[in-house]
């Protein structure tokens, strides 16, 4: 596979397989130097009528392009389910990460989608939370750290 064919055209953003594959020599790495790593996990839907509806591709690409401003070149940003954009915070704990996640959620705030936008952020942090990479995703599922909706934003931290 070249080089290039691991992001999505046009982006920064790793396409799922390359994504996984760069996260666990992520995390080997920062298991052999004894560093922090967090996981970052956003949902991007929209809401209408009362529920909540993946937000389309378009939307998806908008918000990975502003995600992808707000965090450093070493941190790996990509796809891991249908809707769900992931952020490895390279050399960064779970205080860090929730810094940079205000950041990025102050940027989306800014920024016109065309529909409201909701997003559920989730993070897990190495070694503080899980120690390998299945149990950091399962963690992470459980950390939900903002549930933001359109302009508000909710904090519901889950130390």
């Amino acid at each position: 596979m070249a080089a290039w064919s691991f992001y999505e055209p046009g982006s920064r953003v790793l396409v799922s397989d390359a994504f996984e594959f760069i996260f666990v020599r992520e995390l080997t790495r920062a298991t052999r130097s004894q560093n922090f790593l967090t996981l970052v996990m956003m949902e991007a839907g929209h809401e209408s009528g009362g529920t909540t509806r993946s937000a389309d591709e378009s939307t998806i690409r908008e918000v990975a392009q502003v995600v992808g401003r707000e965090v450093r070149e070493v941190d790996l940003l990509g796809r891991m389910d249908a809707g769900t954009l992931a952020v490895v915070l390279i050399d960064s704990d779970y205080e860090h990460a929730r810094r940079v996640v205000n950041r990025v959620l102050s940027r989306i705030g800014n920024y016109e989608f065309p529909k409201a936008l909701r997003m559920a952020i989730f993070a897990a942090c190495y070694p503080t939370h899980a120690a390998d990479i299945e149990s950091l995703k399962r963690q992470a599922v459980h950390r939900l750290i903002v549930n933001w909706r359109g302009g508000t934003i909710a904090s519901e931290d889950q130390n």
